[in-house]
C-alpha cells in the first residue's frame, strides 16, 4: 500500500537542489516585510526584477508568481530571464501540495453544511470545528489501513489536545488508543468529551436490536496527561505511557464498557475480523492490552511491551521529530502518521532555544535515558552534510504560512492585503522615535484593514510603550501607504518559497528514516485549501 516512489539517491540529490537554491535567495527567506522600509527591502530585488512586478494588479501576483503553471501565461511586460527561472524552480522543487481550485475554499464535504462533514458520523461533529472535522476523518482512516496492514489494533494519539482524533479512533474505527497531551485541561476536557460521547452511542444501541452483528465490544481510551521530552529516549517515554499517575480521572484501559458499534455513519469502514472474534471470546492473546490497566509490562512480567502506531496530528516543534526518533528506535512502534507544525518552534544547533520558548531541562543523569545534541533540523547526516543547508528562524516561521490563502485574498483583491503596508509603515515612525527598539511585538490588531492608518498607528504605538499621541507627516504616511503594491509583491516572493522550505524540512525527515533503513512516503492527505499544513509522513518499519 505504502511504497516508495523515489529512489534515496534522488532524495539526495532533492536535498542538494533545494538547500543550493535556498542559499542563494536567503535575502527573501530572512527578510520581515515589518521592515520594508526600513530596510528598503524592495530595492534589495535584481535591478532586472522591479519594473516587471511594480505595476502588477494582485491577481496577476496570484496568477504569475504563486500559481503553479498551467496554460499560457498573459504577462503585462517582458519578464528577465533570472525571475522566470526563479518561479519555475520554485515551484518545481515544492512538493506538490494538492489541489488549488479557485473560487473555493472548504471541500465538497462541506457543500451541504458548512460547518458540518457530511461524510463524519455527527457524535463526532460535536465540538469539533470544520478544519479538524477534515483533519481527524482523513487521517483517522489512514490510520486504520496502517492498523490492519500491520495487525496491530493499538494506537498512541501524541499531543492529543481535546482527543478529537482519538475519540474518532476509539469510537469510530474500534481501535485501542492511549492519548498524551501535556496540557491537563485539555486532558480533562477530553475525557468528558468521550463520557458524552458514550451517553450518545448508548442511546444509538438502545435503538438497534441487541443481538444484531453490528454490536461488538469496545473500550475508551485511555488519557495520559505528560509531556513529552524531546531529549529523553523511547524507554522514558514508553514509561510515560505506563505511568498510572500520568491518567486522569476518565475510565482507565481496564475498564469495559456496554457493548456498542464502532460508528462511522455514512462512510463504510472495514472491520478487523480477528479483533472482533477475539474480543467475541473474551481472548487477550492480541496486542490488545484492555485487559490490563497499563500499557507497558514491568521487566519482571515477562511480557514484552505490545506493539503500536503512532500518530501526530500537527505535533508542534520539536515534538514531530521526537516521535520519528522513537519511531525508529523503539521496537515497540510499528508504524507512524506525523503532521508537522509550528517549524519555527523547532531546535536547531545554531537556534537550540527559539525566541519566546524556555529551553527544556537537561536530564539529570545522561546516559541510555537521555539524547544528546539532537535538534529538531536537520535530523538527517545527510542534509546536515550540506553547505547551505541552514534555515533561519524566520524562514522556518515562513513555511508555516498559509499560502492558499493569501492567493485567495490576492484574487479577491482583498483589503487584508493593506495590513502589511500598515505594519511596515508603522515600524518606520518607531524606529523614529526609538531607533533601539526593532520589530517590537504589536501582535494582532483586530479588524486593522477596516481602520483609518492614523487609528492603528494610535493603538500600535500604546502597545510597544509609545505615547500614541505622536505627531505623524501626513505627506510621508501618504508616500509610504502608496507603495503597498510592491509590499504585497515583495511579500509574495517571500511566500513563494515557503513550501520549498516546508519541502526541504520534510525531506529530511524523509532520509533520516531512510539512514535508519525505513521508507517513507509523503501524501498531501488533507485539502490545503482547508488545512495549510496538510503533508502527512506515513512509514511502516520492514518486516
Amino acid at each position: 500500500m505504502f511504497t516508495p516512489t523515489v529512489s534515496s539517491e534522488q532524495r539526495r540529490e532533492l536535498a542538494t537542489r533545494l538547500t543550493s537554491f535556498l542559499s542563494h535567495y536567503k535575502h527573501l527567506t530572512d527578510s520581515y516585510i515589518i521592515e520594508f522600509f526600513t530596510q528598503d527591502l524592495w530595492h534589495t530585488l535584481p535591478v532586472s526584477w522591479q519594473p516587471a512586478l511594480q505595476n502588477l494588479s494582485y491577481p496577476q501576483v496570484a496568477e504569475l508568481l504563486l500559481e503553479p503553471a498551467h496554460g499560457d501565461r498573459r504577462y503585462p511586460s517582458v519578464w528577465p530571464l533570472s525571475l522566470l527561472a526563479f518561479r519555475a524552480t520554485a515551484h518545481a522543487l515544492a512538493f506538490p501540495r494538492g489541489c488549488r481550485q479557485e473560487r473555493r475554499t472548504r471541500p465538497e464535504e462541506f457543500t451541504e453544511n458548512r460547518s458540518q462533514s457530511s461524510l463524519l458520523g455527527h457524535i463526532f461533529r460535536k465540538h469539533v470545528k470544520p478544519k479538524k472535522q477534515h483533519e481527524i476523518r482523513r487521517l483517522g482512516m489512514l490510520v486504520k489501513r496502517l492498523c490492519d496492514q500491520t495487525e496491530c489494533s493499538r494506537v498512541v494519539d501524541v499531543g492529543s489536545g481535546q482527543g478529537h482524533l482519538t475519540r474518532f479512533l476509539s469510537f469510530g474505527l474500534g481501535l485501542s488508543v492511549t492519548a498524551i497531551e501535556a496540557d491537563g485541561s485539555l486532558v480533562a476536557m477530553a475525557t468528558r468529551f468521550d463520557e458524552q460521547l458514550l451517553w450518545v452511542l448508548e442511546k444509538e444501541k438502545q435503538k438497534k436490536n441487541p443481538s444484531s452483528e453490528l454490536a461488538v465490544s469496545q473500550f475508551s481510551p485511555r488519557h495520559v496527561t505528560g509531556w513529552v521530552n524531546p531529549k529523553a529516549s523511547w524507554e522514558v517515554f514508553i514509561e510515560q505511557l505506563s505511568s498510572v499517575h500520568g491518567v486522569c480521572d476518565g475510565p482507565p484501559w481496564g475498564s469495559k464498557h456496554q457493548a456498542f458499534q464502532p460508528w462511522v455513519p455514512r462512510s463504510p469502514s472495514r472491520r478487523d475480523t480477528r479483533s472482533q472474534e477475539q474480543a467475541s471470546a473474551g481472548s487477550t492473546e492480541s496486542c490488545c492490552p484492555c485487559d490490563r490497566p497499563v500499557l507497558h509490562e514491568s521487566a519482571h512480567s515477562g511480557d514484552r511491551c505490545p506493539d503500536f502506531v503512532l500518530t501526530g496530528l500537527h505535533a508542534c516543534g520539536d515534538l514531530s521529530a521526537t516521535l520519528l526518533r522513537h519511531f525508529v528506535k523503539c521496537p515497540h512502534v510499528c508504524g507512524i502518521t506525523s503532521v508537522g507544525c509550528c517549524y519555527m518552534k523547532i531546535t536547531t544547533k545554531e537556534n537550540p532555544t527559539p525566541p519566546g520558548l524556555v529551553a527544556p531541562p537537561a536530564p539529570a543523569t545522561p546516559g541510555p535515558e537521555s539524547v544528546q545534541a539532537e535538534f529538531g533540523y536537520p535530523m538527517s547526516s545527510w542534509v546536515q552534510g550540506l553547505p547551505g543547508h541552514n534555515l533561519s528562524y524566520k524562514a522556518r516561521e515562513g513555511a508555516c504560512h498559509a499560502v492558499e490563502d493569501y492567493i485567495q485574498r490576492l484574487r479577491e483583491e482583498s483589503e487584508l492585503l493593506k495590513t502589511h503596508c500598515y505594519r511596515a509603515t508603522l515600524e518606520t515612525f518607531i524606529r523614529d522615535t526609538r531607533p533601539d527598539l526593532r520589530r517590537a511585538g504589536v501582535q494582532t490588531i483586530k479588524k486593522a484593514h477596516l481602520l483609518p492608518f492614523t487609528e492603528y498607528c494610535r493603538l500600535g504605538l500604546a502597545r510597544v510603550g509609545l505615547s500614541p499621541e505622536l505627531p505623524l507627516d501626513p505627506e510621508r504616511v501618504e508616500a509610504l501607504l502608496k507603495q503597498q503594491g510592491r509590499v504585497v509583491v515583495y511579500f509574495s516572493l517571500a511566500l513563494l518559497l515557503a513550501p520549498v522550505v516546508e519541502t526541504l524540512m520534510l525531506l529530511d525527515r524523509m532520509i533520516y528514516l531512510q539512514e535508519n533503513g525505513v521508507e517513507s512516503q509523503l501524501v498531501p492527505l488533507f485539502d490545503p485549501n482547508f488545512s495549510p499544513r496538510n503533508f502527512v509522513l506515513v512509514a511502516l518499519k520492514p518486516r
